[in-house]
């Protein structure tokens, strides 16, 4: 298994944000906004979704991989650490996901 986290690649969105946009995929995506940010996160959670109901394998691990990019890289885009978002996971799993979900959605 890959010692790689989610933290090492938000360090490296973080070192590619404040290069040019000539020389960086990530610098390029941020300059452009975050309406263009945001839909390229879309675009590659409909194709891991796609991949998922076509049960393809391969394909699925690199949307995967695509996804949680671009996810890293609307939270630079935003300035939301992952920490934050980790912390509110952490809060969420102190409970069931049901109870959970049931108080954040009252019947």
């Amino acid at each position: 298994m890959s010692g790689f986290t989610l933290a090492d690649l938000e360090q490296i969105v973080a070192k590619r944000a404040k290069a040019s946009p000539d020389e960086s995929y990530t610098a390029k995506l941020i300059a452009r906004g975050m309406p263009v940010v945001a839909k390229k996160l879309g675009e590659e959670a409909v194709e891991a979704v796609i991949a998922a109901v076509t049960a393809d394998r391969t394909n699925l691990i690199n949307e995967s991989a695509d996804v949680l990019y671009h996810l890293l890289v609307v939270l630079k885009a935003a300035n939301i650490p992952l920490d934050e978002v980790m912390a509110e996971l952490e809060r969420r799993t102190i409970q069931s996901g049901l109870a959970e979900k049931a108080a954040r959605f009252p019947v």
